[in-house]
């Protein structure tokens, strides 16, 4: 899948995958090595999440994450 990191906010990026692969905040922050607790602030807006979290993200769903700016 590819995802156009431009169309979403933060934490609607990390809500949309997460709902896309069908797990829990708990099991999605445990496939990429983050706390319950952090999957809820990203998604809440509380703390940015970094590059190597996209990555993992990338590298563990399979997705193509593009970040284009929007016009």
């Amino acid at each position: 899948m590819k995802v156009n990191l431009s169309e979403y906010d933060r934490g609607t990026f990390i809500k949309f995958i997460r709902e896309w692969t069908g797990l829990t905040q708990k099991e999605f922050g445990e496939k990429i090595g983050k706390s319950l607790r952090t999957i809820q602030d990203y998604k809440a807006g509380r703390i940015n999440y970094s590059i190597k979290t996209l990555e993992d993200i990338s590298k563990k769903f399979d997705v193509s994450i593009i970040a284009c700016k929007k016009s």
